[in-house]
Formats: structure tokens, C-alpha cells, sequence
């Protein structure tokens, strides 16, 4: 005997069941199958609705019963051939007039009991049942109907009936020893109490009735065929790189579907267990797909002791603490007994060793039911401030992470929380049961979907992190760093195990998200598709896709944008920056921003502050780390300055080598933040601050070059055309240098606590002469580098090289 069960979707319509009608058949060349099969995809669902809708006096339910008369009819029409049609759409319609009276006496007296609901959502199964046993009789085999009503007893709590095994076991037993059909079909999900009342077993009851038949009539094998190839690493709608768990223990299984494994109804498990019946579970759309096995002991075993994470949503936890707990007996006993009486299912439960406080997780739609039995329950205890009032935390998810080798293995629970701790996931209550096949966490519902990824990530993807970029400025800079995060996604992948993608684009005018990431082969015409730009929604739309391992990359210049990262930091989304406004700022913002970075394991990257892409600011922190005091810097920071100083001489006019650097992107948009020295000042600064000194920009002393009515232009044609008005100060500069020997440039000094910028004629004899291009090059004096500083020399400026210094600072976060 063969029993095989098909799920919701599986006969969700005339197609789905053809499948299904293949599957059987070719089983029953084998050996004789029992079917059990569940109501139309989404029935159940349309049948509660108009039972709430008619119980409530709202019309609305004859709507709903009109849809499901019209799926059932189409469904008969589309399977059975028309000139068999006439009775079986007969018998259909007598049903579903039988279920429109029920509904209407809900309408007429404005109630629904338990009972009632039973009946009504039993007709789903009755109705998808007799269809698929007449489209088997109308194609020609030997098939029959059992109605599981006459075969599984139960006692009378309606909504989740209770099997009485011992009659029921012999009634199915008795039943099928006396039957010869090659294929029998059965409702699932419904049975009758003692009294002949229809009950139901509880939603996912189908797989239930299938375990009862399979244990009853001891067969080796139990398969439930599903829209899934069976039961997955994690829920594969919330976590895309989730796989099928190929063999598992009934132990794991039993686990995962407590904790909101859909595929799975928890309760199936039991009836087959000691019968030791392997379960497969199969898709009925992928039929020779290999499914999950679950058996006793698993065919093939795994090296990793995590099976699967799972996660049940809508948990109201609830808290019963006081004084008056610590070392009284009986509250514990007084809590749960109350809880049942209420019928209230517990899924979670954590005592603090101190004995003050006791958490239960249980489902939010029973939580105002639990908090007010239980304030009753304890009234005198409350009045006498022995125990406080029940406390309800509502909006929760539970995560679990199961496994049964998992006792054999330390640290998993803190790779589990610490991966957890550094997405800013915060765990309000944890409970681990002694047989150590479960840690399970209670946290903040909007964080389930980010948390499992994360535990997904942790225990089965080892091998590659996902970085989810969100990137604020796609000018020169911003293009050609999405040109390299494109150009180099692969090599990431194979090299460093990385899977780098953009989530969200914005530049000043317009941004876009895309939460599976964006093609960047035209983020372009993307982004000119998105919606307006607001600071505020940005950060409020990073925050509601809440994806692991987010970086916030901003390649502005905006003082609006840096005022952002505090924001950022205290939601753990690491910030990577080229906007030197932030750390050269004021010392307090940037002192706060450091330390929201170490608070909130985010972490707080500017290498591009000095040098684009040279190690300067990440040497520094190495030295510094290490023991290394800096005592003497000296630098050239400014390659859009070196650049045009170099090129400055008796052949090209100063005002033409500044619009060329201004063409070719080594200035900031506004070249005099480069020119009077505001830019130099900005990146010593932060190359002070770096060495542990506590200092403010305005500390650092300026001797510029530029003339006032240079400096008081108001845009940057205005500025050009001062600086040939001031063409003969430039010339007498670089001729006074030319003179002595020397060249010029624009130097940046700090020693025994005083700091300075500005122009100096440099000597042929100094490391500074021979700078060439748009080079920047430090030099650090420290006790371990006296009298030969620590020099770092290269390309300063430039789109390409300051891309490459921030990604090269993504690749720091990813490699954490």
C-alpha cells in the first residue's frame, strides 16, 4: 500500500491536478494508493472568509461563495469529460448549496460557533476530493472515495480535534483490508467526533490525516507532494540562496515545521515516528526532483550540524515577573495551568535562573486573551505589589536555528548571536533546550527577514558575504566606482568570496532601490526612472529594506550628506566615505561619529579623506594601533594642487592649468576650496586627529596665495577670470622659485602641536621637488620612524583612483 498526500497548490486548479493524476497513476502500477488530498489552493481561506463575513452581517460573503463555486465548477469542467460532466457537477452543486444555507443561517443569526466553522471549512476537502475520484473513475481506473469522516475519530475541540488512535487506528485498518481498489481518495484535514459532529485537525491537517492513514496501516513509506522541493535551509521566499535539506532526522523536521517550516505540518510527524515510516517530501511540479527524505537516521549524513533556520512571525511575548516569584513554588504551575485553560498553544518559553521573571511566546492574535487570564489569575498577587501585571511585547518574530548535531559542536550559538549583534538585530528573549537541537531567539518582527539571511549566511554560505550597497552621488567619482564594482563582481565572487551589489542609486535629483540589486549595466536609465530625492526618504527606505551587511557609499561632497552618517551608524549600516566634511569637521562630530562606529559595530571608513587611493590613513591607524606615536607630518595632500603647480610655468598661464585641472576632475567642484587651502586643511586634520591628537581645523594656520577679490568670487567663471586678472602675481611666484632653484608647492606641516598650510619653495635637495603629476606624498615622523620618516607617495586625485580607494574600503568592511 502505497499513501501519497497532495497540498493546496498541487490541486489548486484543472492543470495542477492533471499533474497529480500522473503521479497517481504511475504509483498504482506499483501497489495500491491511498490519495489524500487537501481543498482547492486558497479554499480554506475563501471559506473562513465568508463564514467571518456572514457571521458579521456582511453581505460580502455571497461574493466569496460565488468565487469558490466558480473555481470548483471550472475545475470540474476543465477535467471531466462532457458527457460524464452532468452528475458530478450535480453533486457538486447539491454541496454548495448546502454550504450557502450554512452560511446564510451564520447571516441570519449573526454567530459563528466552532463547530459551525468546522462544517463550513470541511466542504473544501469534501468538494476537491469527490472531483479528483471522478475524474479518476471518467479516465478509467479503479478508484473509490473514503470519507475520512467515517475512518479518523476524534474528541469535540473543534478547530484542532484530537485523534482517538485506538478507534481510529482499527476503523482505517478494517477498512482497507476489506478493500480491492487500485486507488481510493480521501479529504484530508477533517474527521468526526464521537458524536457524528465534523471536526478538522488543524490547519496543515491534511498532512496529518495522510501520517494517521500511513501509521495506521504501517506502511514503509509516507510521501507529501508539494509546490517545494521539500523542506529548505530557510523559508525560500524570505532567503533566495536557501536549499533543499536532501535527508534529515524527524527530530530536525519536527523542529523546522514548529518553527514555521509551511512545508511541513508539525503535528504529522508524530503518528509515524515510532512506526518508523520514512516521510518523503516530493514537488508534485518537479516530480523526479530528489525532495527531502526524513527518516530516523538519514541516509546520507552532513558535515554541517545546522540543518535548517526557521522563524514563526506574529509573537507576542509575554512576561510575568515580581519580588514575590523568587523561591515561592507554584507560580510556574499557576501560569500554564491558566494558559491551557484559555487553550492559548505556547511556542516559546525562558525563566530567568533567578527565578524573578517568566516569558512565554505565544501568537499575537491569543495575546490579549493570555495577558487578561493571566492579571486575573494573579490578581491578590498584584494588588499586593508581590508581582507586577503581565507585560505584552507585541510585533516579534521567533528565530530558530535547528540542528541535531548541534551539542557536538561549540560555538554556534556565538557565531548565531554575534552575527546577529553585528546587523544590529537585537534579541529580546533566548531559550536553548537541553538537548541542544535548537537555539531560538525571540526579536523585533521586521528583523526576521534581514536576521535569517544573516544566520543563512553564517551557517550554509561561508563561502561568499553579501554586501548590499546603497550609493548617494554618481557623478565622476560615483560612475566610474559603479564601473568597478560591475567589472569586478565576478572576481569578488570566485577570488574573495564576496557578492558586492547596489541596492540603491541617488544622485541629487532622483534615486532608485532594488532590493535584489540593481543592473548595472544601466543604472543610468534606472535612476532616471526613480523617484525624487530627499535625504530623509533615503535613509527611511535603507531602513525598511533593513538588508544585512549594508554600507551606506557616499561620494559627495555635501556637508547635508555627511550630517547623515550618525543616522546611518546608529542603525549598524556602515558608512563609506570620499566627503571629507565629516572627519574634518568639528572634533565632538567626529569624536561621536567614531564612537557610534565601535557602539554600534558599524564600521567608519574615509581612507579617500587623504590621498584618494594611496593607504595613507589606514597606515596610520596600523601605526597607531600598534604603539606608534606620531610626532611630525609633513605632506603634499592637494593633487589637484601639485597638478597644477607642475604644470604651471613661462609657457602656460596659471588661470589655463587651473581650468584644466578643473576639466579633467582633479578640483572639487568648487576649485577654490582646493586653491585658498580649505581642502589641504581638511585632510590634515584628519591625519592629526588619525595620530590621537584632539584638534579643530581652525587650529591650523593658512598663508595663502590667492588675493582677496580672488577669494570674494561668487562662481567659478567669475574665479577663473580673477585669476588672469592676477596672472602677474602668479608669474612673479613661480619666477622668484625658478630664481633660487626651486619648485613650488603647496605644503601641508604639523609639529609639537601646531599645524600650518600654504606655499613654500621647495629645494631640489627636499623629497618634496621631484613630485611629479598630481602625486601626493606624507611624510611621517614617529618614535619608531625618527630620523627616517615613513614616507607614502602616489596619485593623489583623480575619479578612477579615489573609486578604487572606496571600494578598496568595501572590500575592507566585506572582509571583516
Amino acid at each position: 500500500m502505497n499513501v501519497i498526500k497532495f497540498g493546496g497548490t498541487s490541486v489548486a486548479n484543472a492543470q495542477n491536478i492533471s499533474r497529480c493524476l500522473d503521479i497517481i497513476k504511475e504509483k498504482k502500477e506499483k501497489e495500491p494508493v491511498i490519495v489524500v488530498v487537501s481543498a482547492l489552493g486558497g479554499v480554506t481561506d475563501l471559506l473562513l472568509s465568508a463564514a467571518v463575513s456572514a457571521s458579521q452581517k456582511n453581505e460580502d460573503y455571497k461574493a466569496v461563495l460565488q468565487q469558490v463555486e466558480t473555481r470548483h465548477i471550472d475545475t470540474i469542467k476543465g477535467l471531466v469529460p462532457v458527457t460524464g460532466q452532468s452528475s458530478v457537477l450535480s453533486h457538486a452543486k447539491r454541496e454548495l448549496n448546502r454550504l450557502e444555507t450554512l452560511l446564510d443561517g451564520c447571516y441570519l443569526l449573526g454567530e459563528l460557533s466552532e463547530r459551525t466553522k468546522d462544517l463550513i471549512l470541511s466542504f473544501g476537502e469534501v468538494l476537491s476530493s469527490y472531483i479528483i475520484s471522478e475524474v479518476l473513475k471518467a479516465q478509467g481506473e479503479d478508484a473509490a472515495l473514503a470519507d475520512s469522516r467515517e475512518l479518523i475519530k476524534t474528541n469535540s475541540r473543534f478547530g484542532k480535534a484530537v485523534v482517538n488512535f485506538e478507534v481510529t487506528n482499527t476503523l482505517i485498518f478494517n477498512y482497507f483490508e476489506a478493500d480491492n481498489h487500485s486507488i481510493n481518495v480521501m479529504p484530508g484535514f477533517i474527521a468526526q467526533s464521537a458524536d457524528g459532529y465534523t471536526t478538522t485537525l488543524g490547519r496543515g491537517g491534511s498532512d496529518y490525516t495522510a501520517a494517521i492513514v500511513a501509521a495506521a496501516l504501517e506502511v514503509p513509506s509516507l510521501e507529501i507532494w508539494t509546490d517545494v522541493n521539500g523542506i529548505y535551509t530557510a523559508n525560500p521566499k524570505l532567503v533566495k540562496q536557501a536549499e533543499p535539506i536532501p535527508y534529515i532526522t524527524f527530530e530536525e523536521a519536527m523542529e523546522l515545521s514548529h518553527f514555521g517550516a509551511k512545508v511541513l505540518y508539525a503535528p504529522t510527524i508524530q503518528p509515524i515516528l515510532n512506526k518508523d515510516i520514512t516521510l518523503h517530501i516530493k514537488n508534485t511540479f518537479e516530480p523526479t526532483a530528489h525532495g527531502s527524505t526524513v527518516s530516523k537516521v538519514p541516509e546520507v549524513k552532513s558535515s554541517n550540524p545546522i540543518r535548517g533556520i526557521s522563524n514563526v512571525d506574529d509573537i507576542t511575548l509575554i512576561t510575568l515577573e515580581g519580588p514575590g516569584m523568587v523561591g515561592v513554588a507554584g507560580f510556574s504551575k499557576r501560569l500554564f495551568e491558566v494558559i491551557s485553560k484559555e487553550n492559548i498553544n505556547v511556542i516559546f518559553i525562558t525563566q530567568a535562573s533567578s527565578e524573578h521573571s517568566i516569558c512565554l511566546g505565544i501568537l499575537e492574535a491569543e495575546a490579549h486573551k493570555a495577558k487578561a487570564a493571566i492579571d486575573t489569575e494573579f490578581n491578590f498577587e498584584i494588588q499586593q505589589q508581590k508581582i507586577y501585571p503581565a507585560i505584552a511585547e507585541y510585533g516579534l518574530s521567533i528565530i530558530a536555528v535547528v540542528g541535531e548535531n548541534m551539542k557536538n559542536h561549540q560555538g554556534l550559538s556565538g557565531r548565531m548571536f554575534s552575527s546577529l549583534g553585528r546587523n544590529n538585530i537585537n534579541i529580546r528573549a533566548i531559550a536553548q533546550g537541553a538537548s541542544e537541537r535548537n537555539i531560538s531567539a525571540v526579536i523585533d518582527k521586521k528583523d526576521a527577514k534581514k536576521a535569517l539571511n544573516t544566520l543563512h549566511e553564517t551557517f550554509f554560505e561561508e563561502a561568499v558575504v553579501q554586501l548590499n550597497l546603497f550609493v548617494m552621488g554618481v557623478g565622476n567619482v560615483g560612475d566610474r566606482f559603479i564601473s568597478q564594482i560591475h567589472n569586478q563582481s565576478q572576481f569578488l565572487r570566485d577570488n574573495l568570496h564576496l557578492n558586492v551589489r547596489i541596492a540603491g542609486l541617488a544622485n541629487s535629483r532622483q534615486m532608485f532601490f532594488d532590493e535584489e540589486g540593481i543592473e548595472l549595466e544601466n543604472y543610468k536609465q534606472q535612476l532616471s526612472n526613480g523617484v525624487a530625492t530627499d535625504a530623509h526618504s533615503f535613509i527611511s527606505k535603507i531602513k525598511a529594506l533593513n538588508l544585512r551587511n549594508s554600507i551606506f557609499v557616499d561620494n559627495t561632497a555635501s556637508h547635508d550628506v555627511a550630517a547623515t552618517y550618525a543616522d546611518f551608524l546608529r542603525n549598524s549600516i556602515a558608512v563609506v566615505t570620499c566627503n571629507k566634511v565629516a572627519a574634518s569637521g568639528e572634533y565632538e562630530n567626529y569624536k561621536l561619529l567614531k564612537n557610534l562606529s565601535r557602539r554600534y559595530n558599524a564600521p567608519f571608513l574615509f581612507e579617500t579623506n587623504v590621498g584618494a587611493g594611496l593607504p595613507i590613513i589606514d597606515t596610520l591607524k596600523n601605526l597607531v594601533a600598534s604603539g606608534d606615536r606620531v610626532h611630525k607630518i609633513q605632506a603634499v595632500l592637494s593633487g589637484s594642487l601639485n597638478f597644477i603647480f607642475n604644470n604651471f610655468n613661462e609657457s602656460n598661464a596659471f588661470a589655463d592649468v587651473v581650468k584644466q585641472a578643473m576639466a579633467e576632475g582633479y578640483t572639487e567642484p568648487d576649485p577654490k576650496i582646493d586653491l585658498s587651502g580649505i581642502d589641504v586643511k581638511r585632510k590634515l586634520v584628519i591625519l592629526i586627529r588619525e595620530s590621537g591628537y584632539d584638534f579643530e581645523i581652525d587650529d591650523i594656520a593658512t598663508v595663502s596665495f590667492l588675493s582677496d577679490a580672488c577669494m570674494a568670487t561668487t562662481n567659478n567663471d567669475d574665479f577663473v577670470q580673477s585669476l588672469k586678472d592676477n596672472a602677474a602675481h602668479f608669474n612673479a611666484l613661480y619666477a622668484k622659485a625658478s630664481a633660487q632653484g626651486d619648485r613650488l608647492k603647496f605644503v601641508a606641516s604639523f609639529e609639537n602641536g601646531k599645524a600650518n598650510v600654504g606655499l613654500q619653495f621647495i629645494p631640489q635637495s627636499h623629497p618634496f621637488y621631484n613630485l611629479e603629476g598630481k602625486d601626493n606624498i606624507v611624510l611621517f615622523y614617529t618614535d619608531r620612524y625618527k630620523d627616517q620618516p615613513l614616507i607614502i607617495k602616489g596619485a593623489g586625485a583623480g575619479a578612477d583612483v579615489t573609486a578604487s580607494g572606496i571600494f578598496a574600503d568595501v572590500i575592507r568592511i566585506g572582509n571583516r
